[in-house]
């Protein structure tokens, strides 16, 4: 059925479901992961925009954060989950244009505002004084514009670029989403060039946000020893750790697919690693900010228990 149905520009892939004996419990793991992200995402905004508590540049920014998250599991899960379900493994030639651009635009926001993040916990632990005025309304809507914007020339560039090759090889692709790397390898003109461009760019995209992110907490360390409050090293410590725990794990996984020699790893290691900051990444954020944060702890707490105090004002009703 899906070889009557396929049209000659679509792409085929291989994805994850490889053997039919995990396949399954991969769906299984894949869909609890889907739902996590989307609802802890989701908590994580509502308590922020909520919660009078947390009505700061930290978390508004984290909001955005959460929000990327939601979007960017959104173009690559729910096509993998229903192509399951169906027994069909295509995309069409726009379907797979449109992913692509989606994933860099959403990526590249993400890699942006996580470096930029870095720079308010700067700001509130060695600048505390002038943290209002630095991390001001107007300065936390210019970080998320300039992350946008960021991402969005990135999808903009490349996508164009990288669909317009002639693709005169099997369609099929050895991924489950249309990643650059992946769909460059059915291109049968010369993409040498292109591919040095992109991975120029990839690396600017990469280390531009992540220079600011080491600068950033080396600063902060170096505060953060001199302090002579315990609680306030503990705290600067939370706060900090959360976000480098995210920025590790997102930027490792990137930086091994965009930025290690595609001679150093295999397909089956491209899709794993992507799999961790397209799938895992996303529900990880926000369950770590939750975990390592008692503010935002707190927050589900107080709403959790106004939710508590409704109920019993209805009963009595």
């Amino acid at each position: 059925m899906e070889g009557d149905n396929r049209s000659s520009t679509d792409f085929t892939f291989m994805g994850l479901f490889n053997t039919e004996e995990t396949s399954g419990l991969v769906f299984a793991t894949i869909s609890v992961i889907f739902l996590t992200a989307l609802v802890a995402n989701g908590i994580m905004i509502f308590l922020i925009h909520t919660d009078a508590h947390l009505h700061t540049p930290m978390y508004f920014l984290l909001s955005h954060l959460s929000f990327i998250d939601m979007m960017y599991i959104s173009t690559i899960v729910p096509k993998m989950l229903v192509d399951y379900l169906l027994g069909q493994r295509t995309i069409s030639f726009v379907g797979c244009t449109a992913q692509h651009f989606l994933y860099l635009t959403l990526v590249g926001a993400e890699f942006f505002l996580l470096g930029l993040m870095a720079y308010d916990r700067y700001v509130a632990i060695c600048n505390p004084l002038r943290y209002p005025v630095l991390m001001s309304r107007r300065i936390c809507w210019i970080i998320i514009a300039g992350s946008w914007f960021g991402g969005s020339l990135d999808g903009f560039l490349l996508t164009p670029i990288t669909m317009s090759f002639p693709f005169c090889r099997s369609r099929e692709i050895n991924h489950f989403f249309c990643e650059a790397p992946a769909v460059l390898k059915l291109a049968c003109a010369d993409t040498a060039l292109y591919e040095t461009v992109m991975y120029v760019f990839c690396v600017l995209m990469l280390l531009i946000p992540f220079s600011v992110v080491i600068s950033s907490y080396a600063r902060i360390l170096a505060t953060v020893y001199h302090m002579s409050s315990v609680e306030g090293r503990k705290k600067a410590f939370a706060t900090c750790s959360s976000h480098m725990t995210v920025v590790t794990l997102f930027y490792g996984a990137a930086i091994y697919t965009y930025m290690v020699p595609h001679s150093y790893h295999s397909p089956s290691q491209d899709k794993i690693f992507s799999v961790f900051y397209t799938i895992l990444t996303p529900m990880l954020n926000p369950l770590i900010y939750s975990m390592r944060n008692k503010d935002v702890s707190g927050g589900l707490r107080r709403a959790l228990g106004k939710i508590r105090s409704s109920q019993r004002v209805s009963k009595d009703f």
